[in-house]
């Protein structure tokens, strides 16, 4: 939970949006979104997806974050990528055959 405020100020920071902007983008009240940066709220499921939507990050970070889903074992890595919307199939695919050549050696 420490981990979410500054996690969304940065993706906010980083999209050059202010509080108010992503207020509007999300649907979510200004002051609560700022109470939500400042560690005072912990913001519930929907109310993540929202924010996630609105600064275009991964839900899943968000949720880890929150302490709402646990932080997958390295092992998982692959699966991760699969999951990624930023990378195209193809991309996908060459980054798990890069991995796993830098893991097993080769």
């Amino acid at each position: 939970m420490d981990e979410l405020g500054p996690y969304i100020r940065a993706g906010r920071r980083a999209k050059q949006l202010s509080l108010r902007r992503l207020s509007e983008a999300s649907g979510i009240s200004n002051p609560y979104l700022s109470q939500i940066e400042r560690g005072l709220r912990k913001p519930s499921a929907d109310v993540l997806q929202q924010i996630a939507r609105a600064l275009g990050a991964p839900i899943e970070q968000l949720y880890v974050r929150a302490g709402i889903l646990q932080t997958p074992a390295d092992g998982d890595l692959v699966a991760h990528i699969r999951r990624e919307p930023a990378l195209t199939p193809d991309q996908q695919e060459a980054l798990i055959r890069l991995y796993l050549q830098f893991r097993d050696g080769g």
